[in-house]
């Protein structure tokens, strides 16, 4: 037996896909050569009339099927997931595989599994040829559209741009200016600093301000020298919990 199947594996609940099909295993050519009907024979198995040994209930049958297939699942869940970076050809992206830690592609494992949290600063025109600039919670990207919110991006199909959902965004010629808390970031107005962001994990903050000496404790500011938008900055906060 393998090591996935060897905690809570149950022979019954693997071997046979329904109640009925458990008791067919149990029917012999004798059983139905005096019976002649498939169902009698299953009731008398049923009924511990026939039969090899003992045989658990329908009841029982159905309770152990669901518990294997909770199993399944859970080992399922607890298997790495695909990163959305994986496999892509991202040769010539910048932003997506060069730079400092290899960009985006690099840092999605660390920011999938909570000990990095990285805010990606764009500034760039938007489809209408107007400038856009805002501020992009990576991790809350990556766990959109059900964890694949950035397939499109790593598969080239579609740019990474700010948005007006995203921790901040601006459009410079409407002058549209919204800010959002994320499930990683809370938004802090600091007056003539500007915006600084709160980590939720361990409440920190992130300064942003490109005056500022440092973006903070634990974190890092990466300007990246890219030909795919005007502007690009990477802030990688490392996550820690509070004591």
């Amino acid at each position: 037996m393998d090591a996935d199947k060897a905690a809570g594996f149950d022979p019954i609940a693997e071997e046979f896909d329904t109640y009925d099909d458990y008791l067919d295993s149990q029917i012999t050519g004798t059983d139905m050569y005096y019976l002649e009907n498939i169902e009698l024979a299953r009731q008398l198995v049923e009924l511990g009339i026939r039969g090899n040994g003992e045989v658990i209930k329908r009841e029982e049958f159905e309770q152990r099927k669901a518990a294997a297939e909770a199993l399944r699942q859970a080992r399922l869940d607890r298997r790495p997931k695909k990163l959305s970076s994986q496999g892509k050809d991202l040769e010539g992206c910048p932003l997506l595989q060069a730079g400092r830690a290899r960009a985006l592609r690099g840092r999605e494992e660390a920011v999938r599994n909570g000990k990095l949290a990285t805010i990606v600063f764009i500034r760039d025109t938007n489809v209408r040829g107007q400038e856009v600039s805002g501020y992009i919670d990576y991790g809350a990207r990556l766990a959109s559209d059900g964890g694949a919110g950035m397939e499109p991006v790593f598969a080239r199909r579609r740019r990474l741009m700010p948005r007006p959902t995203d921790l901040s965004f601006y459009n410079w010629k409407t002058h549209l200016a919204t800010s959002n808390p994320t499930a990683n970031f809370q938004v802090i107005a600091e007056g003539v600093r500007g915006l600084v962001f709160c980590n939720k994990r361990d409440r920190k903050p992130v300064d942003v301000d490109p005056r500022a000496p440092s973006p903070g404790d634990n974190s890092v500011r990466t300007e990246l020298a890219t030909h795919e938008y005007a502007q690009v900055v990477l802030f990688d906060h490392l996550t820690r919990r509070r004591s």
